[in-house]
């Protein structure tokens, strides 16, 4: 019997991201939802940790050249400040 993986150590690492990224996202709509003080921390815990573990896998990809990422310019910096400004007065957070 063959215990190699049928997939490729990119296949794999790209998996692991992707299932830190659905992580993450349960943990954060888990802490908002959650009532009871003392889970609400561990899963506050829990999703720091999670991200913390996402962001190594990232880098891991990024230092390997498999995950792209294009540079913002400046230009949509600008905008997307500006856009953030105009939330936060409309909703005065």
């Amino acid at each position: 019997m063959n215990n190699q993986p049928n997939m490729s150590e990119k296949e794999l690492i790209t998996d692991l991201l992707n299932e830190e990224k659905h992580l993450v996202k349960q943990y954060a709509s888990d802490v908002v939802e959650t009532a009871c003080p003392s889970l609400r921390r561990i899963i506050t815990t829990n999703l720091t940790e999670c991200a913390t573990d996402q962001h190594c896998v990232f880098d891991q990809m990024l230092q390997r050249s498999w995950y792209k990422i294009k540079g913002a310019q400046d230009q949509d910096v600008n905008t997307a400040k500006q856009d953030m400004q105009q939330l936060r007065s409309q909703t005065g957070i």
